[in-house]
């Protein structure tokens, strides 16, 4: 389910701060007048000296080993054509920000003013000393070709246009396994190809590499089917030009094993799926409308593999699952180019994976009880954050073994895990926790609607596919403010509790709320009155089951929002308290992060509950907690009774769960610092693994915490989250930004598919 994108929000987000997606940070000291001596003058002239007496140091001293070149003319930028240079470059800072999320690959984005292939590969040429590595990208075709094998060439340093070979590797990983599935050779089998562009083309040859023969091929390009008795087809295409007769699509599908769609949508009917051989192969991979659509071709033929470009279906090809672990693996063996064999490894590492067991994570992103190869699985999906340390090693193996790799491999192990650390294989749970939750939307109610920051929310949720909006508020007010800021409602329901279409509403949910609160300080007025209030209405709404989950809280102190929860919903069974819980998103992964929001004071009974309580949580993320109980001190080295209740509440929780990994009282530094944890304190149960939670003595200290992570040190945050409740309430920081409001509806979701038995199904909208 794809996102109705506001053209203002876009345009927001690459402009406010600091104009576009990329910038440069300093990877060395810059604090001092000795730091800037080093990284500057006179400190700089050794490096330069090294690198003249040996040009390969430049490797040693600089980045160019981690610094790929995205370049374009912007020719054929996206499905946009020929929009130039500058209109093509937020297209190239987007490409950089993939290499560095999913390979911690560091990208400057070079745009060229030119069309002419010798004034763009001498500029390509002139860049060499730069870069480690150059991705050509959008450049349209029949130049890009010429391009990239003048500068595989010219260039010493590995070069590849990712709009042909892309495409090409993951789809080709996808045949692989679909014809194994289906108990087919490669070499047998026709393929009927509709496009003859670059991607359509490097398919086709790379499809010949895996074994295809070019004979059982059928090519078409807008001017219909690529024969031989053309004149108008370049030396390329006439490769794979046909004597058939065949002149139209329809009779060429008929009896064809494979279909390859790179051109645009709708052009294949059910009828042409029909006429497949059986057990029919199609990779429909126009965007954003597949040449068939995904539902049209199943209904027209059950036993069909499908594969589309789109992330709303199974078997996504998606160039993203090939461009970072090709060139990551190519820089970490200094390779001088790209290679067929590395192609081809980074194809059958993919065809590979897709095969072996899915780890929990990549499940729970998809929400799915178990992945496993099977027709609606034939190649990995892009959060398996196996790929890096699957594919990358794979390259760099068929760079040694075809000789051109310049800094060979010789621990394996050592790589994988230096691959693994590069990001954290738990760092992609923010985006695990998006995927999750767009797979099963849930009801949420926004009890602060008449609020810009919530309504925005509430909106990208809606359209993101995250979640079903129910709106509290004045239907005026709301609806006033939507016009004022260019907010779309459409069928988004409004509720106004104060109405009077709502008095029978109010009073249903008076009765109910009086019956659980009657001896508890409400009498039948108070409790009916109540249900003037959102907040109240909103909690009697997931209580009754008529939604799945409240947001509230931007605008009111905690404890107003929370006594209403407590009231209302109550906590789940064998709660003894509520905590609050946020997760920061740090390069080491992400830490959980409690109580920072409810227990001021807590004894060591109560704060072994809230440890318990938190990893109960982390392991719904299917992460294994490991806790460190921080103090002011550390294993006693204080006596002081705010210390010693820290190490009391260890005990508890210990005897309450021997297998948990916690330990504590320790100093939230030492926590982290395993060298000296190791010397100092080698019984510790945190020296082995990265510590990803931890429990603070009192409210005060995880409070401070939390906001110097997020505010000073710039953390990416989600929380306040609130933890043992029996049915899904969520508070919001005041102040909160609509990024942060929008991270926690995620959270109530995958929170509420696990506490609602109730299913939720919405009609999937097209991208």
């Amino acid at each position: 389910m794809a996102r109705k994108l506001n053209k203002q929000d876009a345009l927001d987000y690459h402009e406010m701060g600091r104009p576009g997606k990329i910038e440069v940070i300093p990877t060395k000291n810059t604090k001092t007048q000795w730091d800037l001596s080093l990284a500057y003058s006179p400190g700089v002239a050794e490096p330069c000296k090294e690198i003249f007496n040996d040009v390969e140091n430049v490797y040693r001293y600089t980045a160019k080993g981690n610094l790929v070149g995205v370049i374009s003319n912007g020719t054929a930028v996206l499905g946009l054509g020929d929009i130039g240079p500058e209109a093509g470059k937020p297209v190239m800072e987007g490409k950089a920000v993939l290499f560095k999320i999913f390979a911690d690959i560091d990208v400057f984005d070079i745009e060229l003013n030119t069309k002419d292939v010798d004034g763009f590969v001498s500029a390509v040429k002139a860049l060499e000393p730069t870069f480690g590595g150059i991705n050509l990208e959008d450049i349209k075709s029949p130049e890009c070709f010429e391009i990239e094998e003048r500068l595989k060439k010219e260039l010493k340093i590995p070069v590849m246009h990712d709009d042909q070979h892309g495409t090409a590797i993951i789809s080709g990983a996808a045949l692989l396994n679909a014809l194994e599935l289906v108990k087919k050779k490669i070499e047998k089998v026709k393929l009927v190809v509709n496009g003859a562009g670059a991607a359509a083309m490097a398919c086709v040859k790379l499809y010949v590499a895996l074994g295809a023969k070019p004979e059982n091929f059928i090519l078409f390009d807008k001017n219909g089917v690529l024969n031989k008795s053309r004149t108008d087809l370049t030396d390329m295409h006439m490769q794979f030009a046909t004597t058939s007769k065949v002149t139209d699509l329809a009779a060429a599908m008929k009896g064809a094993d494979v279909f390859l769609g790179l051109s645009v949508g709708n052009v294949v009917t059910p009828e042409m799926i029909k006429s497949m051989a059986k057990q029919p192969i199609v990779f429909a991979m126009a965007n954003p409308d597949p040449e068939i659509a995904y539902e049209t071709a199943i209904a027209a033929r059950p036993d069909v593999i499908m594969a589309t470009g789109r992330s709303d279906y199974p078997n996504q090809v998606n160039n993203v699952l090939g461009f970072p672990y090709i060139f990551r693996g190519a820089l970490d063996v200094r390779a001088t180019q790209i290679n067929e064999a590395m192609k081809l490894a980074a194809v059958r590492a993919l065809a590979d994976l897709a095969k072996s067991s899915v780890p929990d994570i990549v499940n729970m992103a998809y929400n799915e009880r178990s992945i496993y190869f099977s027709p609606t699985y034939i190649i990995p999906k892009p959060l398996d954050p196996r790929l890096l340390s699957t594919v990358a090693p794979a390259v760099a193996k068929a760079a040694m073994e075809s000789g051109v790799a310049q800094k060979p491999i010789t621990d394996w192990d050592a790589y994988i895990e230096q691959l693994n650390g590069r990001l954290g294989l738990d760092n992609h749970l923010f985006r695990v926790i998006g995927s999750k939750a767009r797979k099963d939307p849930r009801k949420v109610v926004f009890a602060e609607a008449d609020n810009l920051k919530v309504l925005k929310a509430a909106i990208v949720v809606r359209d993101e596919g995250i979640a079903i909006p129910i709106l509290l508020g004045s239907e005026s007010r709301i609806r006033r403010l939507a016009a004022e800021n260019a907010i779309e409602l459409d069928d988004t329901v409004i509720i106004d509790p104060k109405a009077d279409s709502m008095h029978e509403k109010r009073h249903e949910y008076g009765e109910l709320f009086f019956a659980k609160r009657q001896r508890k300080g409400f009498n039948l007025y108070e409790a009916k009155k109540v249900m003037r209030e959102r907040n109240y209405f909103g909690c009697m709404m997931v209580e009754t089951g008529e939604a799945d989950a409240l947001i509230s809280g931007l605008t009111r102190k905690y404890p107003d929002t929370i006594r209403p929860a407590l009231q209302v919903i109550g906590m789940e069974a064998g709660a003894k308290r509520v905590a609050g819980m946020y997760i920061i998103n740090t390069k080491r992964g992400p830490l959980f992060l409690a109580d920072t929001t409810v227990n001021f004071n807590p004894t060591a009974e109560e704060l072994a509950d809230i440890t318990l309580m938190v990893a109960k949580e982390v392991k719904t993320f299917n992460i294994t907690p490991r806790i460190a109980m921080v103090s002011y001190s550390n294993y006693g080295s204080s006596p002081t009774p705010e210390a010693q209740l820290v190490s009391k509440a260890r005990e508890i929780v210990k005897q309450k769960d021997p297998t948990l990994v916690v330990d504590g009282e320790i100093q939230a530094a030492m926590a982290f610092n395993k060298e000296i944890l190791k010397d100092n304190y080698p019984f510790s149960e945190l020296i082995e693994g990265e510590v990803n939670t931890l429990i603070f003595p009192n409210l005060a200290a995880g409070n401070v915490a939390y906001n110097l992570l997020q505010e000073v040190a710039g953390f990416d945050s989600i929380g306040p989250i609130l933890l043992g409740m029996k049915k899904p309430v969520h508070i919001l920081q005041l102040g909160s930004t609509v990024r942060q409001i929008v991270n926690m509806v995620n959270i109530a979701v995958v929170d509420a598919q696990v506490k609602c038995c109730k299913e939720i199904t919405t009609p999937k909208k097209k991208r």
